[in-house]
């Protein structure tokens, strides 16, 4: 088998497609280990060898991780796209008033800071048509022409006004940054590994996925997840011996840029608003909204791009039926009978925490765990409901936590039984943007192997993917890292019979601040869309 390392190939150019956003229906990861012992012996790894390469089979890699290159700026801030020149249009004759139903084109073009129009493309705009009275949003297709222009399409969703806003997320040259540093860089963040001996002594060291980021210096630990067959390494503690980790935590973030490079992500151009281009629009009134579609909400179902919009603040799925919840007791009868099993970050514990707070009959357990890592566990004893969240093993930024809290998604989904009341919920991304992407392929590649191996026992279950949510602007968790972040999830999991929850789309849909953990409005409506697989009738 050829082994095909992901940075190497990641940023040649696809000779067909040049879209922006491309995501291939299968991406199948295939791990091969020699016999059974460790492929990676402590004292003899190679650091021109990368540690981290995966023996896998990816088809349409090269679109799935694709974007433009770009020449920079050559050290002229003033050269790099700015959110303040570029311009934007409709395309076409402006109309009096638009057909519910159809889309609405707009012509995007990137200028630098002295106003003149860049000539190449890989700039991260994200676009959205917003009705702040109807309390309305979607999100727009942002289609990189490569030239310096981009096409913008919007589909017309709801009656009544509309407005198009566009944001400049990074320019091209900032992205250039962010490219570099996932090229040069194993990680950006390290992390801490606490040791104690049999007498209460106590040793911390420096611990990270790579052992090429351990000191070369010094011999090193190394940990195997049997379950994942994934590794973890530390620093070899002065004293102790390498059994003795007993906690983890989060470390120090690396300083990885230039001034020149922290001026190209710097706030005052990240995140920015373009002056508006175009007037609102009026979409004819024949009813008030595209209604969702009749089709229920079941796992396996195809997510059309975009994948819902908002009105009224109600999330409407365009995949499906999804409805709301909005009193205890639909809640209840919904999960009555139910153990969900939650497994992620910190976004998705929102959901558990959403749930918690909303149903008072849904009583936490006190399991005397690390809040931030868990487990964490509520139950409704009268109908028979479990809700579990616990988040994902290492590389987890967190504050000091026991190690043995730590347990991968791999060995959480082997140890399931599953059927036709265990719900199961994955929500991964956030802690793997500081590590290039085959960090977080080698880990889908693990947990893609035992979600077929848990609805291959039994098909009864339901697994739900929870996409990432945008919110990062910063050089060590952008929204650029998460895109790609969620390309991998998607078509790590196309083909099985699993429903998505877009919570990027959900995240970025209306005119509300962007952050990684959202507020009630979205966190509602995205548990609404999970008891709508749960409940689809």
């Amino acid at each position: 088998f050829l082994l095909v390392f992901i940075l190497k190939i990641f940023f040649k150019k696809p000779t067909t497609d040049k879209c922006l956003f491309l995501y291939p229906q299968v991406l199948y990861f295939r791990i091969f280990w020699s016999g059974n012992s460790d492929p990676w012996p402590p004292k003899s790894l190679s650091a021109d060898k990368d540690p981290t390469s995966l023996p896998l089979e990816l088809p349409n890699l090269i679109h799935l991780l694709y974007w433009p290159l770009t020449p920079g700026d050559g050290g002229d801030l003033l050269a790099s796209t700015s959110h303040k020149t570029s311009t934007y249009h409709l395309r076409g004759p402006a109309q009096d008033t638009y057909a519910l139903g159809s889309y609405l084109e707009v012509v995007l073009v990137a200028r630098d800071h002295r106003g003149r129009p860049k000539t190449h493309g890989g700039d991260l705009f994200q676009a959205r048509l917003l009705s702040p009275e109807l309390r309305a949003g979607v999100p727009g297709d942002v289609q990189d022409l490569e030239n310096g222009t981009y096409l913008l399409s919007f589909p017309l969703l709801w009656a009544g006004m509309a407005q198009v806003q566009v944001r400049l997320i990074h320019s091209s040259e900032a992205v250039g940054v962010l490219r570099r540093i996932w090229t040069e860089h194993w990680a950006t963040i390290d992390f801490i590994g606490y040791f104690r001996g049999p007498r209460g002594d106590e040793e911390s060291v420096s611990c990270n996925v790579n052992p090429l980021l351990i000191r070369e210096e010094k011999s090193f630990c190394y940990y195997k997840d049997e379950d994942s067959g994934e590794f973890w390494y530390c620093d070899q503690p002065p004293t102790l011996a390498c059994s003795m980790l007993v906690g983890h935590s989060v470390g120090h973030y690396w300083n990885v840029t230039t001034s020149h490079e922290e001026a190209l992500l710097a706030w005052n151009l990240t995140d920015k608003v373009l002056p508006q281009g175009t007037g609102p629009v009026h979409v004819a009134r024949n009813t008030s909204r595209i209604l969702s579609p009749a089709l229920p909400c079941y796992p396996g179902i195809s997510t059309p791009k975009p994948s819902g919009f908002y009105h009224q603040d109600v999330w409407h799925s365009l995949a499906c039926s999804n409805r709301p919840f909005p009193t205890v007791s639909s809640i209840l009868g919904c999960l009555a009978g139910h153990i969900i099993h939650m497994m992620g970050d910190s976004t998705l514990r929102q959901w558990w925490e959403y749930l918690r707070d909303t149903v008072p009959s849904l009583k936490p357990v006190d399991l005397h765990s690390t809040y931030q890592v868990g487990p964490l566990m509520a139950v409704e004893t009268t109908r028979g409901i479990v809700l579990h969240w616990r988040a994902h093993s290492w590389p987890l930024r967190s504050q000091r936590t026991p190690v043995a809290s730590l347990h991968s998604v791999v060995r959480e989904l082997g140890g399931l039984a599953g059927g036709p009341h265990t719900v199961v919920v994955l929500g991964l991304g956030a802690h793997f943007t500081t590590f290039p992407p085959s960090i977080f392929a080698r880990r889908l590649a693990g947990i893609r192997a035992a979600v077929m191996a848990l609805l291959e026992r039994e098909p009864r279950t339901l697994v739900v993917i929870k996409l990432a949510n945008t919110g990062y602007k910063s050089v060590y968790g952008s929204d650029w890292f998460t895109l790609h972040m969620n390309r991998l999830l998607r078509s790590a999991f196309a083909g099985l019979r699993v429903a998505f929850v877009d919570a990027w789309e959900m995240t970025s849909s209306l005119a509300l601040p962007d952050k990684i953990h959202p507020g009630k409005l979205i966190v509602s409506n995205e548990v609404n869309l999970l008891l709508s697989f749960i409940c689809p009738t």
